[in-house]
């Protein structure tokens, strides 16, 4: 008697324990296939992600109180504050002479800086920073500025004092004002800006997973590490190197696969889509299970990530079936799969969806950019030249983060202050700017001009004047005046503005006013990025032989991850 009461006792023991192991993913699959519990009970098993939750996913805020040179006139003397007092004890540190008389001079202003750094970052990598001046700063214009060299922590006040954590980054750089912000329109406008790729991290943001606490032990760090290993490695002077590494009982950290660089947050959904001891059968029947929801639009999202997580040939087809189902949104699920799988037959149904949907071009253009297949660069050159100036530019960016060396790509360092890119193709003429990411100036087609008369600002001392003929005057006002005399052709302009000590910021202001005052000949856009969250457009295009331009209507949700290679932060 006493025997079969201890196994029932265990029998209940192992079911609850099975229960708690497979019930994250069981519930989840039977409410999005509510016609399929049989089949999915079968399929129950524990993935990485019913044991582990993602570490390092968030973005670290870093922040730091700094001076600011080069305003015309536009900065103060900063009340005391505790803002003061720390840029007072920052500058006395550096050994600055006279700190109070530099910030006393109405040509130097107090600001407050702020970086975000990205999951996965390294040290060394670049993020754009936040600059503004505070509530009641008496700077009335940031315009021109020039951010020093300041150190970035996390930082918080308490009790009336600014408490500083770790050193996590350095910052500096000149700093990009709104340029079409008017001085005495758009006054919050011009008290703040930003600096493209100013900051430098430190140290690198490790990725993990960590164990639930009801599942922490060696022994499963390590089947996470070795199952984790087995789907993502690299290889490193010939040897296979895993991208999982068990630390502790409740802690496996996690490299980045290069395929996922620009896209950490769907690296790490498929990370936990991983299967944990599955066996032939058991994976057998989770694919039955997953070819059919691939092709229902409400789980097509988890069934195509699942079916990459398990990424062999068997995964594929199921996806290759996908990409030719009569739903748009299965189509693109399965494609976007496809092409982290670096399968080619993903490239076409990707490159029309960056054509034709809004709502997917952010993560069709990123799927594209982690291919490596001569197909997929091909499809994003044949980008670059059609009419939607974000479609242009994302597949640029892509492009860049495809092949960084491609000689069509690399374009020309001016003096250290930003890229200059010139693309000779076909299209209409767009000259493209950035006010994120980094500094970058892109003439899409070689020819741009302006056309006269024309009187330009390129920051607080140098001006542009075209009055008359077929020249342009670019003059520096300075502590002494010097010039540059060029022809209508804006790239001249540009040199000459560069030569002439003008910075990234300046040349931006003088390309809108120009645009404002109907001096440049070419389109002209500022960060023109698909964006996430578009619209989906549901009319057959295939009909009429138009392309979809950028749309702003916001409504659609898309259910993967959206990549940081277009990321705005």
């Amino acid at each position: 008697m006493r025997s079969v009461r201890s196994s029932r006792v265990s029998l209940a023991v192992a079911l609850s324990v099975g229960a708690m192991w497979t019930g994250c993913m069981g519930p989840i699959l039977r409410q999005q296939s509510p016609e399929l519990p049989e089949e999915e009970s079968k399929a129950e098993l524990t993935l990485v992600g019913n044991a582990t939750q993602p570490y390092g996913l968030t973005y670290v805020k870093v922040e730091a109180v700094a001076l600011v040179t080069g305003l015309a006139g536009t900065g103060e003397d900063p009340p005391p504050s505790p803002q003061r007092a720390s840029l007072l004890a920052e500058m006395n540190r550096r050994e600055v002479p006279n700190p109070n008389n530099i910030l006393a001079s109405p040509n130097t202003g107090l600001v407050l800086v702020r970086g975000l750094l990205r999951p996965g970052i390294r040290a060394g990598d670049h993020f754009d920073l936040e600059v503004r001046t505070p509530s009641r700063s008496g700077t009335t214009s940031l315009r021109g500025g020039r951010l020093l060299e300041t150190r970035l922590t996390e930082t918080a006040v308490l009790g009336d004092q600014l408490r500083k954590g770790h050193l996590l980054g350095m910052a500096q750089g000149p700093i990009l004002v709104d340029p079409t912000a008017d001085a005495d329109e758009d006054q919050v406008l011009v008290r703040k800006g930003r600096v493209l790729g100013g900051g430098v991290a430190n140290k690198a943001r490790n990725l993990g997973l960590v164990l639930n606490s009801e599942h922490q032990s060696i022994r499963l760090s390590q089947m996470i590490g070795k199952s984790v290993s087995k789907r993502f490695f690299s290889y490193v002077d010939g040897q296979q190197r895993g991208m999982a590494t068990p630390k502790t009982d409740e802690f496996v950290e996690l490299d980045i696969h290069p395929r996922y660089k620009d896209n950490v947050g769907r690296y790490m959904r498929v990370v936990r889509s991983i299967a944990l001891n599955e066996t032939p059968s058991q994976l057998q029947t989770r694919l039955g299970l997953l070819k059919t929801q691939l092709l229902d639009p409400v789980t097509a999202a988890t069934a195509a990530i699942r079916l990459e997580a398990i990424g062999d040939d068997q995964a594929k087809q199921a996806l290759l079936e996908g990409i030719h189902y009569d739903d748009p949104e299965v189509r693109f699920y399965a494609a976007e799969a496809l092409a982290y799988l670096d399968v080619t037959e993903a490239v076409e149904p990707l490159a029309k969806v960056v054509r034709d949907e809004p709502a997917f071009r952010v993560n069709a253009l990123a799927a594209l950019s982690a291919m490596d297949d001569g197909a997929a660069y091909d499809a994003l050159r044949s980008l670059l030249s059609v009419k939607s100036a974000e479609t242009r530019y994302g597949a640029f960016r892509a492009m860049t983060a495809m092949t960084p060396n491609d000689t069509l790509l690399v374009g020309e360092s001016m003096n250290g202050k930003f890229r200059f890119h010139k693309l000779d193709l076909s299209g209409d003429p767009l000259i493209h700017v950035t006010s994120s990411h980094h500094p970058e100036i892109v003439f899409f087609s070689l020819e741009h001009k302006f056309k006269l008369p024309l009187v330009l600002d390129a920051g607080p001392n140098i001006l542009v004047n075209g009055l008359s003929g077929a020249q342009i005057k670019v003059s520096n006002f300075g502590s002494t005046t010097q010039q540059r005399v060029v022809s209508t052709d804006v790239e001249e302009v540009i040199r000459a503005i560069v030569e002439l000590g003008g910075d990234y910021p300046d040349v931006v202001q003088m390309l809108e006013q120009a645009k404002q005052n109907g001096a440049l000949t070419s389109r002209f856009r500022v960060n023109a990025l698909p964006e996430i969250g578009r619209e989906r457009i549901k009319r057959d295009r295939e009909s009429t032989g138009t392309e979809a331009e950028e749309d702003s209507t916001h409504n659609f949700d898309i259910e993967t991850p959206e990549p940081e290679l277009f990321s705005r932060k």
